[in-house]
């Protein structure tokens, strides 16, 4: 093999951020690695080479985005608790998402069907809700203890919300009706009834 491989730098990102454009575009159904291909910069048989089927780039896309993922990403861990939470509602069910976003959960969406029947793909997606579901549960429980949140059970509280999200995520993305709006109005009621210490 030669110099150009997976192993040089940057080229596995190249590999994935081509991976997500061709995705979002073309679907789960119609997605090919040629289509992949053709969002690659580098040489494509770098793509042929490493991987045999469009399954195999897909799982290896959900393992990369889930290493990348860091919870200082997403929130600022010098904001309080209730800033930190409503940042990660934003990002996971957010009130005006752009093409972008609504192309992106489609796609991933059409990825977590695969689930049903790839234990593969059911495995990266059970690593995705705990990823999410941990973090919810880190920015309640520090919420807590320092007295910003009550004593709420934070595993009840957590699951309500994942669920919450998940439902709305899901409903937005497989339906004409789009009650975003809503959920998150039922989270904001929850969380200054049920959450917010007085």
């Amino acid at each position: 093999m030669d110099a150009d491989t997976t192993d040089q730098p940057g080229t596995q990102s190249e590999i994935m951020e081509a991976t997500y454009r061709a995705l979002c575009e073309h679907g789960y159904a119609d997605l090919t690695i040629q289509a992949i291909a053709d969002e690659f910069p580098k040489s494509k048989s770098l793509l042929y080479y490493h991987y045999d089927t469009k399954d195999e780039i897909l799982i290896a896309f959900l393992e990369y985005m889930l290493d990348e993922f860091t919870i200082e990403d997403t929130i600022d861990t010098e904001d309080s608790p209730d800033e930190q939470l409503w940042t990660l509602i934003d990002e996971f069910l957010p009130a005006s998402p752009d093409d972008e976003q609504r192309e992106s959960q489609v796609a991933l969406f059409e990825l977590r069907s695969r689930a049903l029947s790839d234990t593969a793909y059911s495995e990266q997606f059970a690593r995705a809700d705990h990823l999410i579901y941990e973090t919810l549960e880190t920015v309640l429980a520090a919420g807590v203890d320092d007295g910003t949140f009550r004593a709420v059970d934070v595993e009840t509280t957590t699951e309500l919300l994942v669920s919450s999200i998940n439902g709305a995520m899901l409903r937005r993305a497989t339906t004409t009706e789009d009650l975003t709006a809503q959920t998150r109005a039922a989270i904001a009621g929850f969380v200054d009834s049920h959450l917010l210490a007085e």
